[in-house]
């Protein structure tokens, strides 16, 4: 599977890689070793010793090297062997070092062309910023492919069906869609009127539960699969600017072709006290719970009814609500497209 190499992906929550330990995952079917080096930088490098092969994570960190724990031979942070236990370092055994950028709460990697590694390239997560926000953070392991995420948050109409007594409504069918392009931004927008939320929903939102609300629920999009929801809703017919947005973040990342990494999250702002973290620690676990055993569910069960097919390729039913995930995947599919394109050109000139 063609994936897009040049872009900004993310590697794993802050928090998961504590100083003196190693994180082992797999992105876009690559294993990744992350770790902090003796200055408490993160640190990503190709996760299999070039010896025999050996999954560098079961090894270990020492100081700012790592050690296969097969033969011992020893990795800097920038992939140079620089110890053998058995005479000098061999200068043809190295690792891949990855760019990471550690931003927004979380860990980033770019997985292409080092030299084009720009982080003013990594898209908007500032409500995330630890120092101005408190931020409740979840991660779950999907058995489906990123695809089917982009489609899943693009595509809101299924809180409705799909989490009726969290998340929906039967008043979010009635609401008004709109989708629109702002550049590489695909956005995704819901406006729903007169609504009865649901009492846990409703005391997030800060409305009286035996109220009527209007709720908007906007989702931005940018490549490959970062994903921010900007939802808020105000007691219905007073003025949007009386009610309450919490943004949260969904970001997908391909561990295999059927496979993902989902990293979300809920921030308020430290201006609201002690209070602000009790809020986005409740929040996160309140979502954590349709996510978990709504939405990841029925996902897995899509992949597994694709099976191995590619989703590009397959002929697809169409709903209104579809225009922005189609919209996405196209210009994902037209970067990854000229990615191919631009190194089996640069293979035929070398």
């Amino acid at each position: 599977m063609a994936y897009l190499k040049n872009a900004w992906y993310v590697a794993a929550w802050d928090h998961e890689v504590p100083e003196g330990t190693m994180l082992s995952r797999r992105l876009l079917g690559d294993p990744i070793l992350f770790f902090r080096d003796e200055a408490g930088l993160v640190k990503a490098l190709h996760g299999v010793c070039p010896h025999r092969y050996a999954p560098l994570a079961r090894g270990k960190l020492v100081g700012d090297m790592v050690q296969c724990g097969y033969h011992g031979l020893g990795f800097g942070a920038d992939g140079a062997c620089v110890h053998n236990p058995f005479g000098a370092p061999p200068k043809n055994m190295s690792l891949r070092p990855y760019p990471v950028v550690e931003l927004h709460s979380a860990i980033w990697i770019w997985m292409g062309e080092a030299d084009r590694a720009d982080p003013a390239l990594i898209p908007d997560f500032g409500f995330n910023d630890p120092e101005t926000a408190w931020v409740g953070k979840g991660y779950l392991n999907v058995k489906a492919g990123y695809e089917l995420e982009i489609e899943n948050i693009l595509d809101l109409s299924h809180v409705q069906f799909l989490h009726p007594t969290t998340l929906g409504s039967d008043k979010v069918s009635e609401g008004i869609y709109t989708w629109k392009q702002e550049g590489d931004e695909v956005w995704s927008n819901r406006d729903i009127h007169g609504e009865m939320m649901t009492p846990e929903l409703a005391e997030a939102m800060g409305i009286d539960p035996d109220a009527l609300a209007d709720r908007w629920i906007n989702v931005r999009w940018n490549a490959p699969a970062n994903l921010a929801i900007f939802a808020g809703a105000v007691t219905s017919g007073r003025p949007k600017a009386e009610g309450r947005e919490a943004p949260t973040a969904h970001l997908f990342t391909p561990e295999t072709a059927t496979s993902s990494h989902y990293w979300y999250s809920i921030a308020f702002p430290k201006t609201l006290g002690p209070i602000g973290d009790q809020m986005a620690q409740e929040q996160v676990r309140f979502l954590s719970v349709p996510f978990e055993l709504e939405d990841l569910p029925m996902l897995e069960d899509q992949q597994a009814n694709i099976g191995d097919r590619d989703l590009r390729t397959m002929k697809l039913g169409w709903l209104p609500g579809d225009a922005a995930g189609a919209r996405a995947r196209n210009l994902l599919y037209a970067r990854i497209d000229a990615e191919v394109a631009a190194r089996e050109n640069a293979t035929r000139l070398a």
